[in-house]
């Protein structure tokens, strides 16, 4: 018995031993393979890590306006980073608790964290802990992807130790709470306060922070949003390893595993989008200036020009105008814009009253007639080719090759100058200055200040005939404000990598559009139209130059108005270029209470002083005069209307000599 007992044994000892040597030799081999690979990525792997603290997934892309501000956000990404000194410490103990427990004892990779979370996945029969530390984490966020390999796992273990070799460990829990996906669309801790809860960091309570924190080995099954019920069991299985691990006593977590789980949800700041018309603009503008490839890289950062305070201010009156006015003006849309003409910047764009569901963006799409806010590029013209503003013509009815232009009522005025014809808006006038300017020298001018859209050499080009947009139009009564000066108008100051290196920035030069006198001796006369003529409505206590303008049929209703430091346009009127009842009083008024709120705490300027006699001492353009084949007043409507102004000039005297 005894001798087959250790014959047996002997057997199974030489099994044991068989298959130790066959395992120690299949273990060693998958252990040298593992070095072998180990060493392999060593080499080939980012050598510097530290762009973690300032990742951003490819195609990101965020807008801000002049203050810094968020204007809108694309792509995966948090609304906004917070520094580790923003994050409640209690927020960081829940993450260490439940994904790193030796977080600040391990150099990256865990091994004891890796054994203890094989077996208790083991013991429970389901995936309770997860083996990767919160540096491997990192790592696989920023560099890897989620292929379940074991090429992908040794991948990580050597970047995340390259990871808390480089950086300390406040900014791998930075980057790292900055960046994980939690679920519902919420991007990094702070997203995720806003998204399940309407809070922010600092005001979450610790049944919050422990949902949070619990959320993200599977964000899609944990998201309270979602399944409240697991997300329930998962916040309770933080606040226990939270007590075991001392960060909170039991009777804390006792408390907070009692309390109900509320959810407050909100939508995520990045798909709230401020100013969109003026987003949407700068989206189109960004290609000019960085390739699709830099853009695709992600965590690039677009600087723009708006001044979000005014930008609310606008889009407010213009919806109060739509929604006042519209409807007995036969009016449906209406949009602004402003101008620093120092600089060609755009403060505010507002593109129209509905983005939602028009995304037509009225200041730079809709090509419209802009009436007579074109008279002051042939009046300016005039002015630089050598002739006075008191230069006289006589305003009566009017035929030229066939066009009839005429005066808003068909009333005349007899001989007046061009400033008192521009003050009042008299359309005959201008047509003959514009016959003794010439075509070429206005269309030239007005291109040198800021108008791009094609105009055409027809006499109507006096009474804006020619298609323009609304943010073309205001720039160039901006070079008239910056004293004939012309810089470009931009919404983009710089765009910026995610680290922080320029790719662009706005750098555009002055240019000479008018001579200083000229511009000056305009301006004088626009300020006259708002004194006392057809711009009175937009009158705010300080000076004001600019004009109002009317389409035909008052199918467009604008006022293009400036003082020295803004430019601002406003137009009402319909997509469909129907018919409206209103006037130009309305884009006036509109003018002023814009203008009104948007330099409330901005010093008051003067314009730039005319010369003494009004008059250019030399010419600085040549002017082009036209020689029309036919042209000739109405004789019968000319004698009727001096017999008019005579017979009212009689009624004035007679009641002069009353009064005395």
């Amino acid at each position: 018995m005894g001798t087959f007992a250790s014959i047996k044994e002997l057997r199974h000892s030489r099994i044991f031993w068989h298959g130790f040597a066959v395992g120690f030799t299949i273990n060693f081999g998958f252990f040298a393979f593992l070095i072998g690979q180990w060493l392999e990525f060593d080499k080939i792997l980012p050598s510097n890590v530290t762009e973690v603290v300032n990742y951003d997934r490819p195609n990101t892309l965020t807008i801000k306006a002049q203050d810094n501000t968020i204007l809108a956000q694309f792509g995966d990404l948090s609304h906004k980073r917070k520094k580790i000194t923003e994050i409640p410490e209690k927020l960081q103990q829940a993450f260490i608790a439940i994904e790193d427990s030796r977080y600040y004892q391990h150099n990256g990779v865990d091994v004891q964290g890796i054994a203890r979370a094989t077996m208790t996945n083991f013991q429970s029969g389901e995936v309770r802990e997860g083996g990767s530390t919160i540096t491997q984490q990192l790592a696989r966020i920023v560099y890897l992807d989620q292929d379940r390999s074991i090429e992908r796992k040794l991948k990580e273990a050597v970047i995340a130790q390259r990871i808390d070799n480089q950086l300390s460990k406040e900014e791998i829990l930075q980057a790292y709470l900055n960046l994980v996906y939690l679920g519902s669309g919420a991007y990094g801790v702070g997203d995720a306060a806003h998204r399940y809860f309407s809070k922010s960091l600092d005001e979450l309570t610790l049944p919050e922070i422990a949902t949070i924190a619990g959320i993200t080995p599977a964000p899609s099954l944990y998201s309270p949003l979602e399944n409240p019920d697991k997300a329930k069991t998962r916040r309770n299985l933080v606040l226990n390893r939270m007590a075991q691990q001392g960060y909170i006593t039991a009777e804390e977590a006792q408390s907070a595993i009692e309390t109900p789980l509320e959810v407050k949800s909100s939508p995520l700041k990045r798909h709230i989008r401020r100013a969109p018309y003026f987003v949407e603009y700068i989206q189109k503008e960004m290609g000019k200036y960085v390739s699709r490839d830099i853009l695709a890289q992600g965590g690039i950062t677009i600087n723009t020009t708006l001044n979000p305070q005014w930008q609310e201010v606008g889009e407010e009156v213009v919806e109060n105008a739509v929604k006042r006015y519209g409807k007995w003006q036969r009016f449906t849309q209406g949009a602004l814009v402003t101008i620093d003409p120092r600089s060609g910047e755009i403060r505010t764009m507002v593109g129209g009253v509905d983005f939602a569901k028009n995304q037509f963006n009225r200041v730079t799409q809709a090509q419209r007639q802009p009436g007579s806010t074109f008279k002051p590029f042939v009046y300016a013209t005039a002015i630089a080719g050598g002739m006075s503003p008191e230069k006289s013509y006589l305003d009566a009815p009017y035929v030229v090759d066939g066009y009839e232009p005429k005066n808003y009522g068909e009333s005349y005025r007899g001989d007046v100058s061009i400033a008192q014809a521009l003050t009042s808006s008299l359309n005959v006038v201008a047509v003959k200055n514009l016959i003794d300017v010439g075509w070429n020298p206005v269309i030239k001018v007005a291109q040198n200040m800021g108008i791009q859209s094609p105009l055409l050499p027809t006499y109507s080009l006096a009474l804006g005939a020619s298609e323009v947009n609304l943010l073309e139009l205001t720039s160039a009564y901006g070079t008239l404000a910056n004293q004939g000066q012309h810089i470009q108008v931009h919404g983009i100051k710089s765009i910026v990598n995610a680290k922080g290196e320029i790719l662009y920035e706005a750098k555009f030069p002055s240019q000479t559009a008018l001579d200083k006198n000229s511009a000056n001796i305009t301006t004088w006369m626009l300020q006259r139209v708002v004194r006392s003529g057809t711009g009175v409505p937009a009158q705010i206590g300080r000076p004001v130059a600019g004009k109002t303008g009317t389409s035909d049929k008052a199918r467009d209703l604008w006022f293009i108005g400036y003082i020295p430091q803004l430019a601002t346009g406003i137009w009402v009127g319909n997509d469909n270029n129907g018919e409206t009842r209103g006037s130009s009083a309305i884009t006036a008024q509109m003018w002023r209470n814009f203008m009104l709120k948007a330099t409330d705490k901005m010093p008051i300027q003067n314009f730039g002083h005319p010369p003494g006699r009004l008059v250019l001492d030399k010419p600085t353009i040549k002017l082009e005069p036209l020689k029309p084949r036919e042209s000739y007043h109405k004789t019968t409507l000319v004698q009727e209307t001096h017999q008019e102004l005579s017979q009212e000039n009689r009624r004035r005297r007679r009641r002069r000599r009353d009064n005395t």
